[in-house]
């Protein structure tokens, strides 16, 4: 029986070991998935509403626990970690609240002895795949919706968090959510692979890696099942020159530099009106220096380790890199004495004198480092915000909401903010473009995904 083992980044320490599941396990779970659904199909919306209501009590009640336990599996610090356990609740509460309304038959206008309408009907069994840098938050974007939808739910977390999985299903267990109707498993690469391609498995919900789309997309080809992928982001903010500027870097470096940069929708990349160039950056500068890079445990901490120390190396390669070809670093790694090679712990870095042929400013960091450049105009902010393989969110920093807005329909993201970014609506649909994605989460429309239309053609006799 092979063991997994969560490698904490706080301290390198074993801070979890779990037996990932037998194939007899996963067939037991597959089955208890499939007898649980058609069941659970048939229960009225209402009482769906009040096991996941329930479960929501049940999760949020246990707050601080499971913020300490998010600090030592991925590294977020503690004065912050709380914050994700409420994400959860409003995104699990807001899909709640939507589904009567998403879920409700299309009523038609009758024809002459013919009574018309479509329904909306479950897929069946959902596995969700979920990853460790927001791993509640990413997770209830699928799971609330899915079992609302009549569906049943096997998720399967990273191996660094395995802790959520389970507090996720505590809390149904505490609900009395029927036996079979969320389970979760920890599982392998191969064994993951392998139920993808279960023909039981009617939906995959997958955030993660280009390559982990990729790898969903290969195993699940030719069943045509619905499948969601959320995947990566190299997104752009752009700062006019009409701006509030202090405003506008506490909005922006907020969105780089939160959770160490490990964020989908983090900004990666600033373009500044070339006006305020200087002023922009030398605030920005100052930002990133009072950020304490530290143990994640110690409350005064805001800066936290990456996931790994070779996450961090990596960052640490794009921008020695970029240095090398001719950027400018703002912050001296020498300021911060856990920042060495081979550590999890990673200085903030600022980078100016970039462009688009540095990895820097093109390849997805997943770290606390962002790069700046100087335009000179809206048209070349928007050409290089939307010169990138990813599109998930962009933002514009602008006193003109008219101008703001029309610079925003030109944007190739799923997601598109005027004077804020990394943050997530749940009543918006939350969906990418090119690399980072297809298809849709959270919202009225993210039931499309997570059901099939039925329609009813009803002949009088």
């Amino acid at each position: 029986m092979a063991t997994q083992k969560t490698i904490s980044p706080v301290d390198g320490s074993v801070y979890v070991e779990r037996q990932q599941a037998e194939p007899a396990e996963v067939e037991a779970a597959l089955a208890r998935a499939v007898t649980a659904q058609r069941a659970w199909r048939d229960v009225p919306l209402a009482e769906r509403a009040r096991f996941c209501s329930r479960m929501v009590d049940a999760f949020v009640a246990r707050r601080d626990e499971m913020a300490e336990e998010l600090t030592w599996q991925m590294g977020r610090p503690i004065a912050v970690a709380g914050g994700e356990i409420g994400g959860f609740e409003e995104r699990a509460r807001t899909m709640i609240a939507l589904a009567e309304t998403a879920l409700a038959p299309v009523e038609l206008a009758d024809k002459p002895g013919v009574t018309r309408y479509i329904t909306r009907e479950p897929l069946g069994v959902s596995f969700i795949v979920a990853p460790w840098n927001f791993p509640f938050m990413t997770a209830v974007n699928a799971v609330v919706p899915s079992i609302m939808a009549g569906n049943a739910v096997i998720l399967k977390h990273s191996a660094q968090t395995p802790l959520c999985a389970e507090r996720i299903q505590q809390a149904f267990d505490e609900a009395r959510l029927p036996e079979g109707v969320f389970q979760h498993l920890h599982l392998s690469h191969d064994a993951t692979e392998a139920l993808i391609r279960e023909t039981r498995v009617a939906h995959v919900s997958f955030t993660g890696s280009v390559p982990g789309g990729e790898m969903v997309e290969r195993n699940a080809a030719g069943r045509f099942i619905a499948t969601g992928l959320e995947l990566g982001g190299k997104d752009p903010a752009y700062i006019r020159n009409d701006v509030d500027l202090d405003a506008a870097v506490d909005g922006v470096m907020d969105g780089a530099f939160f959770n160490s940069g490990q964020s989908c929708c983090g900004i990666e990349r600033i373009y500044v009106h070339r006006d305020i160039f200087d002023a922009f950056v030398e605030r920005a500068v100052a930002w990133a220096r009072q950020l304490k890079l530290g143990d994640p445990t110690d409350p005064a901490t805001t800066l936290g380790p990456l996931v790994r120390p070779s996450a961090a190396d990596f960052v640490r390669g794009q921008i020695e890199e970029a240095v090398a070809a001719g950027a400018r670093a703002w912050i001296d790694s020498g300021d911060h004495p856990l920042s060495t090679p081979g550590s999890a712990y990673l200085a903030p870095q600022v980078l100016t004198d970039v462009d688009h042929a540095m990895r820097v400013m093109t390849e997805e960091n997943f770290g606390p480092v962002v790069g700046i450049m100087a335009v000179d105009s809206d048209d070349e902010a928007i050409a290089l915000m939307n010169d990138s393989d990813f599109g998930l969110t962009a933002a514009i920093f602008t006193r003109d909401r008219i101008v703001g807005e029309a610079l925003a329909r030109r944007l190739e993201a799923g997601t598109v903010f005027t004077n804020r970014c990394d943050y997530l609506d749940p009543e918006l649909a939350w969906t990418g473009v090119k690399q980072s994605g297809r298809g849709c989460s959270l919202s009225r429309i993210g039931y499309e995904t997570l059901t099939r239309p039925k329609s009813f053609h009803l002949k009088h006799a």
